[in-house]
């Protein structure tokens, strides 16, 4: 060893990685095998088909030069285009195509914004519970997670607002929100957008806003934008996709916008990361932009449906129906379940795949179950109720 030079572990893990755990969908889905009997509300996918053009238009791009390129770097320049119409269009901010960057889903996107707008040390407020991946991307950029839990209110989720303030400190950078909110399907109100607005304004904060499924929400509820509200504009950074709205999971092809001064630093991050999104897949992407309107009514109705069911299934238990998204949540805290417990009985003694949600919440995470409902159509859902009967027993018990 050279003079001067200590020994230091070579163990793959280090420190960055250290408090992150890994997923437990993939671990449940291949527990669940391929039975068919097996009702598969484990992973955030539907059975509902993309939009035709989409196909369509991916398959033209096979084999055509301009689709088998790196560049441009930041997004093919006609869907950067479509995205900031239909940006313009839902909020009425006059936002570029130069102030877009394509990113390689909506996941890629948030780790993008997360390294342009946070140092090591920053603290990152989310919800409880909350998509993982909008933990512990905070935690790979060196930022800190702090949490604001939802809480029950009758029969819908809402964001504790005392918490939320109580959460945002003097190393505070961002508020990172979905709404609607995965895993809960909770959508914010009114009031509590005021509130987060109001924090980002008087502490200086970003917020980061995935909005990956800002159009599914349910029981005739408006679709809200925060950069909309007073002063939000220059302050929110936006992550879209086309894998929800318009079921294309397997394209990968995500968005970023926001205002210009940090949109060159994601589009760094962008290019450092994974350089360019797929080419044939934004073929696809920049099709679907142009869906009907009526089509994407139909998809959420029927979502809308399987939600019914799922909630008429679940009545027993207090299950509180998803305000919008594709999930829902199942309080195995109040039967005395863990949730990796619950997702164990659920599946082998209910035939249920369904995901634990430890990992997903400080307080909330580890007392619920998530239950998919986007994937299984109505008459295979119905019939839930017997089988969470079987695995976790009544509630009265």
């Amino acid at each position: 060893m050279a003079p001067g030079h200590e020994a230091r572990s070579l163990s793959p893990m280090g420190r960055r990685l250290s408090g992150i755990p890994g997923f437990s969908i993939d671990q449940v889905a291949a527990a669940a095998g391929d039975d068919p009997d097996v009702l598969r509300l484990e992973n955030l996918d539907t059975d509902l088909a993309p939009p035709p053009a989409a196909i369509e238009a991916t398959r033209r791009a096979i084999g055509q030069d301009d689709d088998n390129s790196y560049l441009p770097f930041t997004g093919q320049d006609q869907l950067r285009a479509n995205v900031a119409a239909r940006a313009r269009t839902q909020t009425g901010i006059d936002y570029d195509p130069s102030d877009v960057v394509i990113t390689c889903g909506g996941t890629e996107g948030m780790l993008d914004a997360l390294f342009a707008l946070t140092e090591p040390g920053d603290e990152v407020v989310v919800t409880d519970p909350t998509y993982a991946g909008m933990i512990y991307r905070p935690r790979l950029v060196g930022a800190v997670p702090r949490f604001a839990p939802f809480v029950i209110d009758g029969d819908e989720w809402r964001l504790d607002l005392d918490a939320l303030s109580g959460a945002v400190g003097p190393k505070t950078r961002a508020i990172f929100l979905m709404n609607p909110s995965m895993p809960s399907g909770a959508v914010l109100n009114a009031t509590e957008w005021d509130a987060v607005a109001a924090l980002c304004r008087e502490r200086d904060l970003w917020l980061l806003y995935n909005a990956a499924m800002e159009r599914i929400v349910f029981d005739g509820r408006s679709v809200a934008h925060p950069a909309t509200l007073p002063g939000m504009a220059e302050r929110t950074v936006i992550i879209g996709s086309v894998s929800k709205e318009y079921r294309m999971i397997g394209w990968r092809v995500g968005w970023v916008y926001g205002p210009r001064e940090v949109m060159a630093d994601v589009a760094l991050a962008h290019i450092y990361n994974t350089t360019t999104a797929i080419g044939i897949a934004q073929a696809g992407a920049i099709a679907a932009l142009n869906e009907p309107e009526a089509e994407f009514a139909r998809c959420v109705s029927i979502w809308e449906r399987r939600r019914d069911v799922v909630t008429r299934e679940l009545a027993q238990y207090g299950a509180i129906p998803a305000a919008g998204g594709w999930s829902q949540l199942l309080d195995v805290g109040a039967l005395g379940f863990d949730s990796m417990t619950a997702s164990k009985l659920l599946l082998e003694n209910g035939r249920v795949a369904a995901t634990p949600m430890r990992n997903w919440g400080d307080v909330n995470g580890d007392r619920l179950v998530r239950l998919v409902f986007s994937n299984e159509p109505v008459e295979r859902l119905r019939g839930l109720g017997d089988r969470a009967l079987r695995a976790l027993g009544a509630t009265g018990r």
